[in-house]
């Protein structure tokens, strides 16, 4: 006689059926939740984002500015110190500095020093331009050497008549405020390197125009200063 093979009653392969699709969605459930946790990482990391470059880059002015001062070794007032001893009873009246060129201000018919005959420095190296009156009016070019403080060129403003005498000796009589305590207030304000000091007029009254360069940026902030009281009376900003 064959025996009948038992077959398990079809509650138990219901419940059997259950259990299993129930293990299947906690598998799935699982995979899916561990997956997003790992794209969750992922977009969080600091690696998954650019950094900002550290250095921004730089406009031509500032480029100019940054090039011409690493190759200036003489402060401002150290050329200007240089300029006034060329013209006997002279006093600064504006200071630039500038890059050697072809086009400078100066006249080539400007004669070299007396005091020290320098040659000129080479085209692109940075000069200070500087302009010294005396006290009659008579303003005087004189070109310094920027990387050894050496006057190489002086002559008299060709261009000058009576009045333009009168107006500059008005100006310097008026301006009790030196350029050097000018150029204080203005650093003061602003941390940076002087590059430019002007004896200027501002609504008839004397203003000492002072450029700053801040080393961190390469912008120039331009003060003007009551060249009488030693205040601030404009500042601007030029960030090109």
């Amino acid at each position: 006689m064959t025996t009948a093979r038992r077959l398990p009653p079809l509650c138990s392969i219901a419940a059997i059926c259950a259990l299993g699709g129930s293990a299947l969605l906690m598998t799935g459930c699982s995979s899916t939740s561990t997956g997003s946790s790992v794209a969750e990482a992922a977009a969080a990391s600091p690696t998954s984002t650019a950094s900002p470059s550290p250095h921004q880059s730089l406009t031509q002015d500032q480029t100019q500015r940054r090039d011409l001062l690493s190759k200036t070794k003489v402060t401002w007032d150290q050329a200007a110190g240089a300029a006034v001893k060329e013209v006997s009873g002279g006093k600064l009246i504006a200071i630039e500095l500038k890059g050697v060129s072809g086009k400078a201000k100066s006249s080539p018919t400007g004669t070299p020093s007396v005091a020290t005959p320098n040659p000129a420095p080479a085209a692109g190296a940075p000069e200070w331009q500087t302009k010294v009156a005396t006290a009659d009016g008579t303003v005087h070019w004189v070109e310094v050497d920027a990387a050894t403080g050496k006057v190489f060129r002086s002559q008299t403003e060709p261009d000058q008549d009576a009045d333009d005498r009168k107006k500059i000796a008005d100006r310097l009589r008026k301006a009790t405020q030196t350029p050097a305590q000018a150029a204080k207030v203005a650093t003061d304000k602003t941390k940076g390197k002087v590059t430019a000091v002007d004896l200027d007029e501002k609504d008839d009254k004397p203003v000492w125009s002072v450029d700053v360069v801040s080393t961190d940026n390469w912008t120039k902030t331009t003060y003007d200063i009551d060249a009488a009281k030693g205040t601030v009376v404009r500042e601007h900003t030029d960030n090109d």
